[in-house]
Parts: structure tokens; sequence; C-alpha cells
């Protein structure tokens, strides 16, 4: 493939990538867990003011770099700085968007590692993943940390490669963001160095095997002959960069857990603590080993399927490390995960990443197979197809099943008929001329993610049980109307959904008029009678 063409080949597949990432980005509502993280986000960008909370909450990347976007908003203009413009649903699902198309970058830059064809086709592979896109357009914090931790690999290999001291800081700034990030670093940290270890073992076991046949690897002809230490300057200079790489990753981690030494020493100790108070956790979302096994099937069968076979081929020929590498981390970070009983459907995206370049491998040995053959225009059929199947299966789940809680990655979503019922709360905010001062009364135990959407509304009352209020608007839960009733008497009317005609609302997840939150959670809108009039 010449230069060109695999430029021009790279740059379509970073746009599909994007295209799908940003196309409609506010269609879906936010998660419960979006919501709590847009709160976090609000009050760092209105105050500046944000505390790592070790006991319920991730790491504080997400919200620092998603507030670069409002900050740079108010800074470029000025007085007539809108706070609306800055905080909006594109603009925080942007940021993990953006870090989503940023991975199948990394990808393309284990050309070397992978093969070209096999590069093109984990990253094309990443691009159309059902679960990579949908997971992509949350605003959680998976998709920095699933980049953060590709990083750290992309960048040791640069370093392996040229002994160019900054890719060593590259990796070690990855590490210490990826730290800041999610706890669960220290799953996928582990599983790094374990999988470079099993690596070394498998091929030093290969070697004292060597004169048996079956076992006879071929050179591995990515690595060159020149020994590391000389391409690194030296045990000095090795031992020098590796110091530089470790106060890196210490500084990075101090400055984001102390909210930039606003809460230091605290937020640098309770990052300490947060792995002992998460252990206690681990019986929330609790799931059956092989949860991840049957959500991964369903959703990305096929790179599931490829990637098994790609790490088999690079087990048995044995002439490429990297991909004898990818394919342990891989399966062992599956199988780490697997282990724990908290399992969520979008701790996914760690597989799906390693899986597609590991696919990417056994895509490039079957094109070049081919090749010997002088067949290769016989792989853009399966190409062609796979391209077809998991674009057809990113469709329905991103556009038009994203709501539905039969679909993996669709786990207690908000459903879209949140949106109707916020659209008639404006109505009426519009109707009355009070506009963002128009007073709303939350009575409903449960709310998230409606926090977010209220950001702007200024008289909101979240009481989570009824309580006597003269607000215009009142949202209650199903298990209240009773109560609702026997409180309010006839002053309230209730907004019944199914006389919406609206194509979002479906009659059967909304019995009684309701407005579905997501499963279990039916909400009631109730407006007062002098205004619904």
């Amino acid at each position: 493939m010449s230069e060109r063409t695999w430029r021009l080949s790279a740059l379509a597949i970073l746009v599909v990538g994007a295209f799908l990432r940003l196309y409609d980005l506010a269609l879906v509502p936010l998660h419960h867990d979006e919501g709590v993280n847009g709160n976090f986000l609000v009050t760092l960008v209105r105050d500046g003011n944000y505390v790592y909370n070790p006991e319920n909450y991730h790491g504080p990347t997400l919200y620092y770099f998603s507030a670069i976007i409002p900050w740079l908003t108010r800074f470029l203009g000025g007085k007539s700085f809108s706070e609306a413009h800055g905080l909006t649903t594109f603009n925080i699902r942007f940021v993990t968007a953006a870090f989503g198309i940023a991975t199948i970058g990394l990808a393309l830059l284990l050309r070397k590692r992978l093969g070209t064809i096999g590069a093109l086709s984990a990253a094309a592979l990443i691009a159309i993943s059902p679960g990579a896109v949908y997971l992509s357009r949350y605003f959680i914090h998976e998709s920095l940390y699933v980049f953060f931790t590709l990083g750290i690999i992309v960048a040791a290999v640069k370093y392996y490669d040229t002994g160019a001291s900054v890719y060593v800081v590259l990796a070690a700034l990855s590490a210490g963001l990826m730290v800041a990030t999610k706890e669960t670093w220290i799953i996928n940290g582990p599983v790094l160095l374990i999988a470079l270890l099993t690596t070394t073992l498998y091929f030093l076991i290969r070697e004292k095997l060597s004169d048996k046949s079956i076992f006879r690897a071929r050179k591995d002809s990515d690595v060159e002959e020149e020994d590391f230490l000389e391409r690194a300057g030296g045990p000095i200079s090795l031992a020098t960069v590796a110091l530089v790489g470790f106060t890196v990753f210490i500084v990075v981690n101090v400055l984001f857990y102390s909210s930039f030494f606003k809460n230091y020493p605290k937020g640098v100790n309770d990052a300490l603590q947060t792995l002992s108070l998460w252990r206690k956790r681990t019986h929330e979302h609790e799931h059956k080993w092989s949860q991840y096994i049957y959500w991964l099937l369903q959703e990305e069968g096929l790179i599931v399927i490829l990637g098994g076979v790609g790490a088999m081929i690079a087990a048995w020929r044995a002439n490429n490390r990297f991909a004898v590498y990818i394919g342990q981390f891989a399966f062992g970070l599956l199988a780490a995960y697997s282990l724990v009983g908290y399992k969520t459907p979008w701790i996914g995206l760690n597989f799906i990443v390693p899986l597609a370049l590991i696919s990417g491998y056994a895509l490039d040995v079957g094109f070049q197979k081919l090749r010997e053959f002088q067949q290769p225009k016989f792989f853009f059929v399966p190409a062609a197809l796979i391209v077809l199947f998991c674009g057809y299966q990113l469709y329905q789940l991103n556009f038009v099943h994203y709501d539905d809680d039969q679909y993996a990655y669709v786990y207690a979503h908000t459903r879209r008929e949140t949106l109707v019922m916020l659209e008639q709360i404006d109505r009426v905010a519009n109707q009355l001329k009070t506009g963002n001062d128009t007073g709303i009364a939350l009575l409903s135990p449960e709310y998230w993610p409606l926090p977010w959407y209220f950001r702007n509304y200024h008289r909101v009352g979240y009481y989570q049980k009824v309580v006597d209020t003269t607000e215009p608007i009142i949202i209650a839960s199903r298990g209240q109307e009773e109560e609702m009733q026997t409180t309010f008497g006839e002053r309230y009317q209730l907004i019944d959904s199914s006389k919406l005609f609206d194509a979002r609302i479906d009659p059967e997840k909304n019995p009684g008029g309701s407005f579905s939150l997501r499963p279990g959670v039916d909400l009631l809108l109730y407006v007062r009678k002098d205004v619904a009039k």
C-alpha cells in the first residue's frame, strides 16, 4: 500500500469514527450516572470547586477536561458569555466522544506492530464497534480511561522502538491520567504488567524448546536487532528517564486529586483510600462471572471471535511479540474483570479496544496469506460483510433502540419519554413567561438525571417526598399518586402522557399517563390548574 493510500484510508476511518460519535450527540437522554457527573461539572464551572469523593464517584479527569469548553466560552465571550452556551449536552459528551475518536488514532499508530492492514482493520473495528460508539457518546469516565490505558501501551512500544525519552514521559502521563480517571486502574495496571511478564516467559520457553520444530519461532521482523539499552542511551540514561517518568506520574495524580492544590492533602489521601472503600461495594451491580462474555457476544461477537483467532495465531506463529502481548492483555483483562462481582456494561469498552487490536492482527495475517496465493482481492468480501454487519448493529443500538434495555449496553437507561416531559415543562415556563425562574418541586424519591436538565432553572426543590407546595410544576412518582391526591386535592392537573400524541411516547411503557424515567421508575407531571388553563 502506498503511503498516500495509507493516509487516505486512515483519514477515512477517523472521519467515519468521528461522524458516528458526534452526529446528533444529544439524541439520547442522559443516563443517571451522566446526570451525577454533570452535577459535578456544573459546580466546577460555576464556582470553580471540585472535591474528590472516594466513596461514590470516580476520578477527577473527566470533570476538568469537560470544563475546558465552558471555560473557553466564558473567556472568549467576555461579558456576553452565556453559561447555557458552554454547559450543553453536546459539549459535555463531545469530550468523551473526542477521546473515543483519539483511541482510533492510537490504533493507527500501531501500524509497525500490527501491519498496515492490521492497523487499519483494528482502527476500523473500533470506529464501527456498536459498544465503542455507544459508550463514547456517554458522559462517563470509560472513554477517557480506555484511551489512557492504550496510551501507555502505544508510548511504551514507541520508546522501545526508538529510545526517545519523550515516550517515557508520555507513557507516565498516560499512566498518571489513567489512575486519576478511575479506581479500576488497580485491575488494568497489573494486567498490563502481567501480560508483559507472561509474554516474556512464553518466548523464553519457546527458545528453550526451539529444537522441536513445532515450537520453532520465526524472527520477529517488527523488532529491530539493535540492543534496547543502546537505543535508550545506556543504563544511566534509562534510569534517569524512568525517574522523570515516575515524577510525572506522581505530579499528575497529586494535581488532579488535590483539585490543583485546592483540596490538598485531603484529596490525595482520599485517592489512597478509595480502593479499600470500593472493595466493600462489590455486591452492587453483581452478576455471574460469565456476564461480560454474554454482553460482548450480544453486540461484539465478531471481534470476540476474531480476537480469539488472532490470539491463537499470534501464540502459534510467535513471530510478533506485540500481537502475543495484546492477545494476553485482552483476554487477561476480560478474565480479571470477570472475577469481580461488580459488573456494568460500560466496562466492556476496556475489552473492545484490545480485542479490536488483536482482531486487526488476525485480519492482517489473513490478508498476507491471500497475497501469497495472489488472491488479495478476496479479503475485501469478508471485510465488507463485517462492516455491514457491525454497521447495522451500531445503527440499531445508537440511533433506534438506544433506550431499550433488551440491548446489552442499555443499562437502567433514561428513556426518551423523559425528554417529552421536559419539553412540557419548558412549554409551561414559556406560557408563564417566567423562564428559568419557574418554580419546580421534585417530590419523587428518584429523579436523576433531571438536575442536569434543570441546571439553568433557579427555583427547583428536590424534596424526595410529598410536601405541601404552591409551585406551578410538580414532579412525583407513580407510587405517590394517592398521597398527591390527598395533599393537593383538585389544585393540580395531571399532564397525561397518553394524550400528547408524541411518537416518543410508548403507552405500554407509560401506564396511567406517566413518563417513564427508566425501568421501574415512572414519573407523574402535575401543573397547577390556574397555570394549566
